[in-house]
């Protein structure tokens, strides 16, 4: 619990509901700021209360209209910055343009280096983000940034240990895997991905044995599902009991709902750092894991100088 003194907490348009959760943990109230669309959509911003050498934190996620949302932080950012806020720091669980982290083809931008120039340029300190879609945009920052996965705390309470598999979907997330297989003391499978060409997937092979466990696929995000979907009915008929899904941001784009529903998936269980209220009422194979908490005291932490990572180092693997 915070006594609010010396500690703001604003939010943009994307999430609200998410910065309602953190600052109840906190116990502290949702610093009031007006953040509206003018006629030609334009943003426009007023922080309502003053901010002057105070700990300043601005939430707003990568989701909805995303060019939006970033911009709503930038200026939020900016507005502190020259009302003389003494730090600022942008709360950011799902990181913007996190895909295009790479220059794959000729004259492709780096649009993830570009969004971290965006927010350093605005005025921001430091950035509290969750479970990067490459670890390598840490690299695009001069500013401490903190990731986490915060689904083994979960698996533990929830799953047999002694009868379950973690399975990548594809080989890019085999180190996720890996190391929360290794955590928990369990078995790892992946599958290899074989593309005629982009976005289509002509052959998956699993490597692994799954036959008669329970296994759970685990990825950072789910836009489409369509990776998972197939990746769940490859499992199916290699003879595995369950198969279930944990990502951290559900992005559930385009068909991805009626995907999954109509999939081998058991559930698909996904974090709060995107809404996900009118997903789980159109998909009843949601469900939602609550990062709000781990949020929150990584505020906490971070206003009063404690460690971050000890934080998670605490949690009992």
């Amino acid at each position: 619990m915070l006594n609010g003194s010396g500690i703001r907490i604003f939010t943009g348009t994307s999430h609200p509901q998410l910065a309602a959760i953190i600052c109840r943990r906190l116990g502290i109230h949702v610093a009031r700021a007006e953040v509206m669309q003018s006629g030609i959509g334009e943003t426009n911003v007023r922080i309502a209360e003053s901010v002057r050498e105070d700990d300043v934190y601005i939430i707003n996620t990568g989701c909805g209209a995303i060019n939006t949302a970033l911009m709503e932080l930038c200026i939020m950012i900016h507005a502190c910055k020259i009302a003389s806020a003494k730090r600022i720091t942008a709360v950011v669980p799902l990181f913007p343009y996190a895909r295009q982290d790479k220059k794959d083809k000729s004259r492709a931008p780096i649009t993830a280096k570009l969004v971290a120039n965006m927010l350093q340029k605005s005025g921001c300190d430091h950035v509290i983000t969750m479970d990067l879609h490459a670890s390598q945009i840490q690299g695009f920052f001069d500013v401490p940034l903190y990731a986490e996965p915060s689904l083994i705390l979960y698996i533990r309470s929830n799953f047999d240990l002694s009868n379950l598999v973690i399975v990548s979907p594809d080989a890019g997330g085999a180190k996720r895997a890996t190391s929360m297989a290794d955590r928990l003391g369990v078995d790892f499978a992946l599958f290899h991905k074989e593309r005629k060409k982009a976005n289509e997937v002509s052959r998956m092979v699993l490597v692994g044995q799954v036959k008669g466990k329970v296994g759970i696929l685990v990825d950072d995000m789910a836009d489409t599902c369509g990776t998972l979907c197939l990746a769940a009915h490859h499992l199916a008929e290699a003879g595995i009991e369950k198969v279930f899904a944990m990502v951290t941001h559900g992005i559930l784009s385009g068909n991805a709902l009626e995907a999954v529903e109509n999939s081998a998936l058991d559930k698909l269980i996904v974090t709060n750092t995107l809404p996900q209220e009118e997903n789980q009422k159109r998909c009843k194979k949601i469900e939602v894991i609550d990062i709000g908490p781990v949020l929150g005291e990584v505020i906490r932490r971070s206003h009063y100088g404690e460690s971050i990572s000890k934080l998670f180092n605490e949690v009992p693997y």
